[in-house]
Parts: structure tokens; sequence; C-alpha cells
């Protein structure tokens, strides 16, 4: 039975097909995505790490979001701009499943982070006069280190229960590693692995989805009760905006999980969709929760006019 078993330390790709004339558009494609992630993201925690005055509950909070989009957008896109720019058909095992550690990572941050915000939210406009009484720093802190330590004990159990379990398979066809991806690789039964993973998805998209719901639901209560129409109709249209996003990318990651199950669906679109929810959600939410909030606007924009001015050379 030993020798059935994959022991290779090398994994076979078999995911970008690309004929030699789309190699390069398809290279440039995939870096100027990345570059533009990057620099929304990194132009984001600059400016609320830089200002003091950003330095408050909702901003540090948000400044969680970046920090986890860049995790998920460099753990595909590095990896996939190198397999696109050398034709490479291999791949260290290990890469694959560190690839595939941090883009779960990912994937449960943005709904812990998203949930976190809301949470944020509801206390500010259901219960402004509380507000600076329960949103101290010592409870933002216990805030963000729940949603990390939450992610790291939930996929570090998931990917325990993975790498104990032998190979006998070597290839891989999805864009980007994953669990699904690595399960499939593995000659042995899975079923405790399947429970666990279908167990953690029901419970974080329950916290998740009923917490954000919930808040936002009383929030929309809260606007309407206002009297002051000028609140009410910022209110709603953040409230509007986050779960347009909120739902966006609910809709991508339910249809990447629920495509694993779907036998006969065509492997081009579970590719497809499963490429948008890392390009989609970490190139939006600079722009929706960052750029769209206007003290984090002022301060992008004094923090590029300062570097531009400053990079000009003296005229003498």
């Amino acid at each position: 039975m030993g020798d059935l078993y994959n022991t290779s330390s090398l994994i076979v790709l078999n995911r970008f097909n690309f004929s030699d004339e789309n190699v390069f558009p398809t290279f440039l494609f995939a870096t100027l995505s990345y570059l533009i992630i990057l620099f929304c993201n990194l132009i984001l925690i600059l400016t609320i790490v830089l200002n003091r005055s950003l330095h408050q509950p909702m901003h540090l909070i948000l400044l969680n979001l970046p920090i986890n989009d860049l995790i998920g957008s460099t753990a595909f896109f590095t990896q996939a701009i190198k397999d696109i720019l050398t034709n490479n058909k291999t791949m260290q095992y290990s890469t694959c499943v560190t690839q595939a550690f941090f883009i779960h990572i990912y994937a449960c941050g943005t709904v812990f982070i998203l949930t976190a915000m809301a949470y944020d939210r509801y206390i500010a406009i259901c219960l402004p006069l509380k507000y600076n009484t329960i949103m101290t720093n010592a409870h933002i802190m216990r805030i963000i280190t729940i949603v990390w330590m939450s992610c790291l004990v939930v996929i570090g159990v998931l990917f325990y229960l993975l790498l104990r379990l032998p190979r006998c398979r070597s290839e891989v066809t999805h864009p980007y590693c994953d669990n699904p991806t690595l399960l499939t690789l593995v000659c042995a039964d899975t079923s405790i692995n399947n429970i666990y993973g279908l167990f953690t998805v029901a419970i974080t998209q329950l916290i998740g989805n009923g917490m954000i719901l919930y808040t936002y639901l009383q929030i929309l209560v809260a606007c309407f009760r206002s009297k002051r129409s000028d609140t009410k109709a910022k209110a709603l249209q953040t409230c509007a905006t986050h779960l347009a996003v909120f739902l966006l990318l609910e809709c991508l990651g339910l249809f990447t999980i629920i495509s694993y199950r779907i036998r006969n669906l065509s492997p081009h679109l579970r590719r497809f969709i499963g490429v948008l929810t890392l390009v989609f959600p970490p190139t939006l939410n600079p722009i929706i929760y960052g750029l769209k909030t206007k003290e984090i606007r002022e301060k992008i924009v004094h923090f590029l006019l300062n570097k531009s001015f400053q990079l000009q050379p003296v005229v003498r």
C-alpha cells in the first residue's frame, strides 16, 4: 500500500494553458491588477497609521481590512504572475499549502472584519451616547484580537486535518491552491475534513451574516426614526453601499464553495468566479470603505499632495 502514496514534494500544475500570443497580455493584466490593489490598500493603511486624528475605533477596525486584502491578493497574484511568466508546470507542495492557508485566512478574515465594522457602526448610530464608553481602546484591541485569533484557530484546524492525510495524486487544475483543491490530491477518507469544512462555513456565515444583517437593520430603523434628513440620507447611503459590497463578496464566496460540489459545472466558470473573489473585494474595499469616508478621503488627498510636492525638483 505504501507505494500507492505520492510522497513527492512536487505537484503538477495544469491551470494556465495560454497560447504564446496571450501570455504577455495576461501577465500585464495580472501585474497591473495586483499593483492597483497594492497601491490602493497601502495608501489606506499609511493614511490611517500616519494620521493620529484617524486613530479612532472605526478607523482602527477598518485598518485590518486592507491588511487582510493584501494577504489574500499577495498569496494569489505573486504565484499566479510567476506561473504565467515562466509557464512553470510544477510547484512545491509546501508552497501550494502555504498559498491555500493564507487565502483561507483572507476569506475568514473578510467576514469577521466586516462583522466587527458593522458592530462598530451599530454602536455609533444606535447608541451614540454610549459609544465612547463602550468602544474604548481596550475593547477595540479585544475585538481585533478575537477576529484574527478566531481565523487562525479555524483555519489552523482545517489544515491540520488536511495535512494528516496521505496523497496519491499530484495534478492541480484550479487557478490557485485551496483546501478543496488539496483534498482532491488525497487518497484517504475525507469525511471528517468535509464535515469540519461545512460546519465552519455554516457557523462563520451564520454568525457573520446574522450580525451584519441585524446591525444594519437596526441602523436603518434608527435612520428612519431620525428627524434630521441629512443624517438619515448619509447613513442610508453608507448602509446601502456597505451592504452591496458585502453581498457581492458573499455571493462570490458562496458560489465558489458550492461549485466544488456541483460535478457538471463548467471548470472555466468555477475558475473565473474563484479568481473574482480574490480580485474584486481587495480592489473595491479601499474605495468603498476608505475613499467614500470623508475624513479618510481628505487625509489621502493631503498625503498624496504632500508627497507629490516633495518629489518635485527645486528650480533655482
